[in-house]
């Protein structure tokens, strides 16, 4: 995925996606040499102690991470794991530029395995009820992580998938749609949350 999204989607370097430079094979183990990069946005709101980062810079860093995902979503591929973490900060560009990193979990649209995927805070409801999900559940996360890098915490920081849940209801007003409720297998037996 990484040499698709380098070489035939993202040659120019432009679109915020970590480099790969050389992958070889040892003792059995894939081996990946990327590009030198910085802290990620968690350490960088950690630093910040927890008081969120100016709005200038939330929105620069949300303008790169768009780019970013708008070259996944025309590569069909989906990340499946965007947080702070995985979002490092270039040591070697004024201002700041970001690289997506991570896409151990990453899947093809149409080709999603995994079920347990994303972090808690920046789970999507459909992953949490067990829904098919596709290239929104990126989007989410983004809206997760802008939130964050403004306000300093996360925007629903609950301890289990229910605690989230039951978070983004209280906050959005309402549960997910019944037919996401119902179609999802982790909440089959039940077509409300109390």
């Amino acid at each position: 995925m990484l040499r698709r999204l380098n070489h035939q989607f993202g040659p120019d370097d432009t679109h915020h996606i970590v480099r790969m430079l050389d992958h070889f094979i040892f003792k059995d183990h894939l081996c990946i040499s990327f590009e030198m990069l910085g802290p990620n946005l968690y350490d960088l709101i950690k630093r910040n102690q927890f008081k969120g980062l100016s709005l200038s810079t939330v929105q620069l860093f949300a303008k790169q991470i768009l780019r970013g995902l708008v070259l996944l979503k025309e590569a069909g591929i989906i990340h499946c794991d965007l947080k702070p973490e995985n979002i490092l900060i270039s040591t070697r560009a004024k201002p700041p530029e970001i690289k997506i990193i991570d896409l151990g979990s990453a899947c093809y649209e149409g080709q999603t395995v995994y079920s347990y995927i994303q972090s808690r805070h920046y789970r999507s409801p459909e992953v949490l009820v067990g829904y098919p999900y596709n290239a929104a559940i990126d989007m989410w996360s983004f809206g997760c992580i802008i939130a964050e890098l403004f306000l300093g915490l996360p925007l629903f920081p609950g301890v289990s998938e229910y605690d989230v849940l039951k978070r983004m209801m209280e906050m959005l007003g309402g549960q997910p749609p019944n037919d996401i409720l119902v179609g999802g297998n982790k909440l089959a037996s039940s077509s409300r949350i109390v």
